[in-house]
């Protein structure tokens, strides 16, 4: 099945955290398709340099503010209604969550209530990117959208997994009592171009320290596992949940479960690299196993990852190549 398009040409569309790694994609998918977009960033973790392609694009305007702040309605770009409103804007790597615990809260939690007032006002679609902490570290494999979680709520992960879930209950409480046209999507480990090369998640880290031939570093003994997903991939089922009249929760990821000393591997093959594989002790919380039931997403979106595991680490190893260029000809 496939999702009949709802949001292109003479569509309004609002991406908050638009210059991020995975909503630059969005970004792009959107203008490809003939909608209006208009981001908004503060640039903690975004950077403008995702979106400088587009800049002077007609269809395009970038505008800096922090969602947990009410949006800037004096902004000539947010002052006409829009038809969908996409929630994007959270800081989501592990350094993140000890570095801004507090910005990571206020994105998920004060942040939510702007955009789906604005939805509701505006009768917009709206779209919450959740994520697999969602599940925490779970006892259950893989992990469906009916599975609760096992979620430390005073941990230092908590400010993410917890924030994202409050999100989650407050999408369905504007649902609900508001009538909101409203969808979740849980977001699992996703990689590719425009990943921050000090994110901290393992991709970008093993593909930096590969290249440029230093030890490649994995936490605990490495058996710990997650499902990686291209962000092509992802960015097709996030836009067909967008256009559907779906709900969710929904998964979205791809099943390539992987351990992680096997990722580490596969980065220093796939690189060319000489970088020995060296072992940290493991981190608070950090799941054992990560796979998606994707079961929901292909019924209701007819979604199918098509970029395997090593097709995809080549792209975004020859990103990182190109973009580490100077300090890799020293």
């Amino acid at each position: 099945m496939a999702v009949e398009q709802r949001f292109g040409a003479g569509s309004r569309v609002l991406v908050a955290g638009g210059a991020g790694f995975v909503p630059s994609h969005i970004v792009d998918r959107l203008i490809g398709r003939g909608a209006t977009v208009v981001a908004v960033d503060n640039f903690i973790t975004g950077a403008k340099e995702n979106l400088g392609h587009l800049e002077g694009h007609p269809r395009f305007t970038l505008v800096e503010a922090d969602i947990s702040e009410p949006l800037p309605r004096e902004a000539d770009a947010l002052a006409q209604p829009f038809d969908a409103i996409m929630h994007l804007a959270s800081p989501a790597s592990p350094t993140d969550f000890r570095k801004l615990p507090i910005e990571i809260m206020k994105a998920n939690g004060l942040g939510v209530f702007h955009l789906l007032d604005r939805a509701v006002a505006d009768g917009a679609r709206f779209l919450m990117a959740s994520t697999s902490e969602a599940y925490g570290d779970p006892l259950v494999h893989p992990q469906n959208e009916d599975y609760w979680g096992n979620v430390n709520p005073v941990g230092e992960r908590a400010v993410y997994d917890e924030s994202k879930r409050f999100a989650e209950a407050a999408t369905m409480s504007y649902h609900r009592d508001r009538g909101a046209d409203v969808a979740i999507v849980r977001i699992f480990n996703t990689y590719g171009p425009r990943m921050a090369m000090t994110d901290g998640r393992a991709v970008p880290t093993f593909i930096r320290q590969a290249l440029r031939g230093e030890p490649v570093t994995v936490f605990g003994r490495g058996d710990q596992t997650r499902s990686i997903c291209y962000v092509d991939d992802l960015v097709t089922g996030i836009i067909a949940l967008l256009d559907s009249h779906e709900i969710g929760p929904i998964n979205c990821g791809t099943e390539h479960e992987i351990s992680m000393v096997d990722l580490a591997r596969t980065v220093v093959r796939l690189a060319g690299s000489t970088s020995e594989i060296t072992f940290l002790p493991r981190t608070p919380d950090d799941p054992d196993m990560r796979r998606p039931d994707l079961s929901r997403a292909r019924s209701l979106l007819g979604y199918e990852p098509t970029v395997s595991p090593e097709d995809g680490l080549r792209r975004t190893i020859a990103n990182f190549a190109d973009r580490l260029g100077p300090q890799l000809r020293r």
